[in-house]
């Protein structure tokens, strides 16, 4: 048996798959999730579970468990986006998770390790900043480098002196509003070109508003910073006022008063963001009159195989994307491999041929339509259902179909709902919908394809998400997909149960890795290990 190490591990559709194949044994196990915790637990009971990574002494675990053969795991990696206007933050955490992982197998040495993540991993798009540790390590240096520029202040908001406020702004702070401030102000920002609603939302929360603007005007007594205090008095000034006598007031000069002060505080948000992750400034400058940080980024992939498959750890390295319909499942779904071999072995990795030929991708009748008849409840604590044996069922369904059935559940629908759901045909979605069916969505035409889609029953589903959050339909039922529908169309067994809230259940088996994706994959390394 060799030994494995799953790291980001979720419910455990990848260590599943590695099971399955009676050659690995799952030692131990790293998922934050509370929920998947207990997914995992309760279907891997003798794994060691841990719950943060950046936690983990990997001396302490090999001296617990011994050596570790084989590293698993799907780090989640956002990367950063400049072009990414929807998210406040520039960088996202989960950079630092795909370092984690780099981490785990520099120091645990692993005969092998196969990292798995979406497909769009091996595009540019997914980028790590330059930190101030990166500049001291030559293998992050080495890597093909990309300048960007991170917007500070706006045109709107520059003033005399703007760059030298960023320039020497090395407690940012000390110079930011009260949180609740913060957002209020933002929240009213956000409706600068519809005075009805800002007038809705001033009205709503003025009493507060006034409060942590006065105290405020206390604070701000003790900045030294003038150019701030003026422009944050400023704005108090216009707010107050115009609160007390909308009628006599400029709206247009209200918002102009809001801008500065708000923009300033956007950029120290920003800073105290930048500085908080050590990342690298090169330089602070004007371009187009706005304050930018030059900064620099390097690709995620780059990174990975950067650092592992270079000295002194050396691994050999293959990429591949794989379609789990490939290999068994009855959906189509990209994910993007990594695996690494340590470079004692002389033959490289074979990557495992498709088991399935595409005349015979199995459909989601295979996977679901011996359970169109069993009763579905609405209740994540409802018992489970004894199943009869049946002798018409399908080679996948045969495979997956239990005594027991578990999370047999699905979301309550209202009435409106349920309208829609019977108004759609197989393989129709909400643009499908009679306007009058739409009148609940602001902006209907800006709505995926995916939301409200009535599966076909004679083809593979489209990729398998939350189906709860995007309202996907049975076949042939008014009503919704069930957990265990969903998670059939994974490929998970009826004896592999889900944990906790109904939301989340649906949230775990859209995270997954197919089990028959990651069989195939644990089937194509042993191949290897065993020749050793």
């Amino acid at each position: 048996m060799y030994t494995v190490v799953d790291l980001f591990a979720g419910a455990g559709g990848l260590s599943l798959g590695f099971m399955q194949t009676g050659k690995f044994n799952i030692v131990a196990a790293a998922e934050n999730n509370k929920n998947a915790q207990k997914t995992y637990h309760r279907n891997h009971p003798n794994t060691r579970l841990y719950s943060d990574v950046r936690d983990i002494d990997y001396k302490s675990m090999k001296s617990h468990l011994g050596k570790i053969d084989i590293v698993i795991g799907g780090p989640p990696c956002q990367g950063f986006s400049n072009a990414n206007r929807q998210h406040s933050t520039i960088v996202s955490m989960n950079n630092r998770l795909v370092k984690e992982y780099v981490r785990a197998i520099c120091e645990l040495r692993p005969k092998a390790f196969v990292m798995e993540n979406v497909a769009m991993l091996r595009s540019s798009v997914h980028r790590f900043l330059v930190e101030d540790e990166d500049i001291r390590n030559s293998s992050v240096m080495e890597l093909e480098m990309k300048k960007e520029y991170i917007e500070l202040i706006p045109s709107s908001a520059y003033f005399p002196g703007a760059l030298d406020f960023i320039k020497t702004l090395n407690t940012p702070t000390t110079f930011m509003w009260n949180d609740r401030l913060f957002r209020l102000i933002n929240h009213l920002f956000r409706y600068r070109i519809n005075q009805t609603k800002f007038n809705q939302t001033l009205e709503k929360h003025k009493r507060g508003l006034l409060k942590y603007l006065d105290e405020l005007m206390q604070s701000s007594k003790d900045i030294a910073r003038t150019t701030l205090k003026t422009f944050d008095n400023e704005m108090v000034h216009a707010i107050v006022t115009y609160s007390n006598n909308r009628e006599q007031s400029s709206f247009a000069k209200l918002i102009l008063s809001i801008e500065k002060p708000l923009m300033l505080q956007r950029a120290i948000h920003k800073m105290q963001e930048i500085l908080s992750n050590n990342i690298h400034i090169y330089e602070y400058k004007m371009l187009d009159n706005k304050v930018v940080a030059l900064v620099k980024s390097y690709a995620v992939l780059d990174y990975i195989t950067g650092i592992l498959g270079n000295a002194p750890y050396s691994y050999n390295l293959t990429q591949n994307t794989f379609n789990a319909i490939d290999y068994g499942a009855p959906q189509r779904r990209e994910r993007f491999v990594l695996v690494g071999i340590s470079n004692s072995f002389k033959a490289q990795y074979p990557a495992p041929q498709p088991t399935v030929d595409s005349k015979e991708y199995p459909t989601v009748r295979d996977a679901i339509s011996d359970l169109q008849d069993v009763p579905v409840s609405t209740d994540v604590k409802s018992n489970p259902i004894s199943l009869e044996d049946r002798d018409d069922l399908s080679d996948l369904a045969k495979q997956l179909r239990g005594n027991m059935l578990y999370n047999h559940v699905c979301t309550a629908s209202r009435s409106v709902a349920i309208e829609r759901f019977k108004s759609l045909h197989e393989g129709q979605n909400f643009h499908d919908l009679d306007d009058s069916l739409k009148s609940t969505y602001s902006n209907s035409k800006r709505t995926q394809n995916t939301i409200y889609l009535r599966l076909k029953y004679d083809e593979p589903s489209r990729t398998v998400v939350n189906v709860r959050k995007s309202m996907w339909i049975h076949p042939k039922l008014n009503r919704a997909i069930s957990i265990r529908e969903a998670a059939r169309l994974q490929t998970f067994p009826d004896n592999f149960v889900f944990e906790g809230t109904k939301d989340s259940q649906y949230q775990q088996v859209g995270n997954a890795v197919p089990p028959c994706l990651a069989n195939a994959v644990a089937k194509s390394l042993l191949s290897l290990l065993d020749e050793e």
